[in-house]
């Protein structure tokens, strides 16, 4: 059975997408509401037709574009969920108004009348809503009321005449039940209506010129593809594409639907427009750029992956200070909190191997420089989605026998600003660049778990790289074993203290009474149905700590995390300490994501903080937030992952770290043929936790609202390695340092049942690790100057003394 469904730039749609592949077994084609007015002329072609959720009211084009005609004109069955099911009844000149209390992410009894769409289906099944607007009663004499929430409101309806049904609530969600049994009553109707229609077409032939057809119509729909060129038609795109589903998983009750089905997964191209050609010529206002260098030629040298394992887990810390102290270019991935299944290795480097380069990315230019030693900056006039991709590609290197993904490869960030490659236009323009990669052929990896430690080298495979390669592991041996026998003085530990959430607020960027004002804008979106969940941050701003790595060695302390890290990109470093998981993707295929959302404050005793953990863990409005994320996430990786596929293995599971409780999530899936760890990281970027949903009309909200670029924050940071996996993490809890000044992110998502006060003051414990480090690294330093001060003071005094009996 072949089914069309109408994008409405929802955060949903492929979620959607899994239900209709599984059951069908067939992939849908998908196709924007803003698709040209041809996209139509087919759709008898079609068996039948599914209209996604998606932002704003049915009346307004922007928001519902040609769904609003395909409804009025189309010769085929029809669901409309969400968003398509109030454009049903306006199209029948029903009325659509704001509901007696939006609800977002809030799970709701449904009551039905056990016909057509919900045949079968048990009453009071438990079912997931995201809406501000409803369809209200009575309805048009056309349309007939099918089911209805405990509040009363309606949930389903049909059109008595016609082949149309609508619903509500989201049939696709984790957490809603009998969706799959749904989208199957769906195939059902119409294939018995197909049969209808084919039986009274039999008994009374007509002429071809007989048939009804709506106008216009020809031989091929402008602005879709044929069903076998792909799964997902992205005519006028604004987003980043793909498409396959998102499977419910664990925790989806019925809506589970079978591991794989029989649709072929296809390769997709995650950009949000087609490509231009790599080869295309430089834009006019680049100075003298080139264009991707082409992979490695057959004939030329291939690469090698050179390793030495020691026994026994060196003080990564220690190490990193020792071999890379003093580099004006080194990373530091540091598993600081050791968490089982998520921090086990920790991995650092600089840019001094023969292979390194380091690559800055300028989003609005749409270039790359390139720097390598010895050679001159060339600029490349590329997305850096796409120059990351060519270049692992052609340094694609096999990592069997390792324990770990990362075995040489590209280590850095990518800025918030870059989600204008995936389909978000900005509005603002980032201070520092957009993103940063070191190229690190030369790294060293400690296994916390199993206690080894492993030095690393990425070579060409020629034997003058071979004995280079072996020298350098001999000599990071001997380094090694060196920090292993005298790691030298630690700082100092740092003891634990309650978080003061003033300490920030002096420096913030929007003080108090304009964030509470942006939170109040963002609930006016929300009950406006233009959003779900607005993911609202601020800064602050500072002078920079004395010494930016001693200052991550101090935060490492205060607020040890699974993804702590440390860059130094020259005049730029990063020191991060995020608890969150963006992506890791295994170098077989395997991608998950940890979205975080929910947070709260750890307490002063173990009885407290066990009531605070379990309070986060109860409290409705933060598990609507989880909730909404999480079904994003599925959503972004089903774009990329093999239909039914994805799954959710944790959900809403509290994790505790040092000075906060998190309610977290995990969602996995595994990459479909031909798609590889960068496609999967722009199909998803930004990170769902740090946008809200619908995502692409959020971050729109969010750009009117917020006056700056966030830049490295609420970005992505961790490697994309040569074997083909990856890891980053989002950024959060993290201090970037430039230009003398150190800039603190932190925000929250705003939801309906948001409280004002609290969201602020949620916001400013978020960056209560960071202040704490820098009060204490400024206060250590100033004392070790006084000592030092001190201790001249003395030593002159002595010589003073000493001199005396000469006199």
């Amino acid at each position: 059975m072949k089914t069309l469904l109408i994008d409405n730039y929802d955060s949903y749609t492929y979620n959607l997408f899994q239900l209709i592949a599984e059951v069908n077994g067939e992939e849908p084609v998908v196709i924007l509401n803003d698709a040209p007015a041809g996209a139509m002329e087919n759709l008898a072609e079609f068996d039948n037709v599914v209209v996604s959720p998606g932002p704003g009211h049915p009346a307004t084009a922007r928001d519902f574009g040609i769904s609003a005609r395909m409804l009025a004109e189309s010769p085929v069955p029809v669901l409309g969920v969400c968003l398509g099911h109030q454009g049903i009844a306006l199209g029948e000149h029903g009325r659509v108004a704001p509901a007696p209390e939006p609800r977002h992410g809030h799970l709701s009894t449904v009551r039905h009348d056990g016909r057509d769409l919900f045949q079968g289906l048990p009453q009071n099944f438990t079912a997931v809503r995201y809406h501000s607007l409803s369809v209200r009663e009575p309805l048009p004499e056309t349309l007939e009321a099918t089911a209805w929430a405990e509040d009363g409101v309606l949930m389903g309806l049909r059109h008595r005449s016609r082949p149309l049904w609508g619903v509500q609530f989201h049939p696709e969600s984790v957490l809603t039940e009998y969706g799959h049994r749904m989208l199957v009553n769906f195939r059902n109707l119409t294939a018995e209506l197909a049969r209808k229609t084919r039986a009274k077409n039999t008994a009374v032939p007509r002429t071809e010129a007989s048939v009804p057809r709506p106008a216009g119509r020809s031989s091929a729909a402008a602005g879709t593809s044929s069903h076998n060129a792909g799964p997902s038609v992205r005519a006028g795109a604004r987003s980043g594409a793909g498409a396959t589903s998102a499977g419910a998983g664990a925790g989806s009750h019925a809506n589970a639907g079978p591991a794989e089905t029989g649709a072929t997964a296809r390769p997709i191209d995650p950009s949000p427009t087609a490509p231009a050609s790599l080869e295309s010529p430089a834009s006019p206002t680049s100075t003298s750029p080139t264009t991707i260098p082409r992979p490695r030629r057959a004939g030329r040298p291939a690469f090698r992956l050179h390793t030495r394992r020691v026994a026994g887990a060196v003080d990564a810390e220690a190490a990193f200070t020792r071999m890379y102290g003093a580099s004006p270019r080194a990373f530091w991935l540091d598993s600081s909190r050791v968490e089982r299944g998520q921090s086990r290795f920790s991995f650092f480097g600089d840019d001094s191997g023969p292979l390194a380069e380091f690559v800055r990315y300028d989003v609005e230019a749409g270039r790359c420089e390139i720097e390598r030693a010895g050679r001159p900056t060339r600029k490349v006039a590329a997305s850096v989605f796409d120059y990351l991709k060519r270049q692992l590609t052609s340094r694609r290197v096999d990592a069997t026998g390792l324990p770990f993904d990362f075995t040489g490869g590209y280590v850095g960030y990518f800025g918030y600003e870059t989600k204008s490659d995936c389909g978000s236009p900005n509005r603002h323009r980032a201070e520092t660049p957009d993103a940063c990669w070191l190229f690190a052929d030369r790294l060293i990896a400690v296994d916390h778990q199993k206690g080894f430690t492993y030095a690393v080298c990425l070579a060409e495979d020629t034997p003058q790289a071979a004995g280079e390669a072996t020298d350098w592991l001999e000599s990071a041996l001997a380094q090694l074993t060196f920090v292993a026998a005298d790691p030298g003085t630690a700082p100092p530990t740092v003891p634990p203290e309650g978080p003061d959430l003033a300490a920030a607020e002096p420096w913030l960027v929007r003080g108090r009474d304009t964030y509470l004002a942006d939170i109040e804008a963002c609930q006016r979106e929300l009950r406006a149905g233009t959003s779900y969940e607005i993911c609202l941050t601020n800064a602050a701003r500072l002078p920079a700590p004395p010494d930016a790595y001693e200052f991550y060695r101090v935060l490492r302390r205060v607020n040890p995390a699974p993804y702590a890290a440390f860059l130094r990109f020259g005049d730029l470093d990063v020191a991060c300490s995020s608890p969150e998981r963006f992506l890791r993707i295994t170098r077989d295929g395997v991608a998950e994501a940890k979205p975080i959302k929910g947070t709260a404050p750890r307490g002063d005793g173990p009885r407290e903080d066990a009531r605070l953990r379990d309070a986060l863990a109860a409290d409705a409005k933060t598990r609507a937030e989880n909730l909404m994320i999480v079904d994003l996430l599925r959503n972004d990786l089903g774009r990329v992952c093999r239909t039914g596929s994805v799954r959710v293995s944790r959900l809403m599971a509290t994790e505790t770290y040092a000075t906060v409780h998190q309610l977290v999530s995990t969602v996995e899936g595994r990459l479909r043929e031909g798609t590889d760890a960068v496609d999967c990281v722009r199909a998803c970027f930004p990170g769902g936790s740090m946008t809200g949903a619908p995502k692409l009309r959020t971050m729109e909200i969010i750009d009117g609202l917020e006056t700056e670029a966030r830049g490295v924050y609420s970005g992505a940071l961790g490697y994309l390695g040569c074997s083909g996996g990856a890891d980053l993490s989002i950024v959060i809890r993290t201090a970037v340092l430039a230009d003398g000044l150190m800039r603190l992110g932190a925000g929250g998502a705003i939801v309906l049942d948001s409280d004002p006060v609290a969201e602020y003051d949620e916001m400013l414990l978020k960056t209560a690790a960071q202040m704490r480090a820098h009060r204490e690294h400024t206060v250590a330093r100033i004392r070790g100057e006084r000592t030092e001060t001190a201790a001249r003071a003395g030593a002159r005094v002595r010589r003073t003394v000493a001199e005396e009996p000469a006199r």
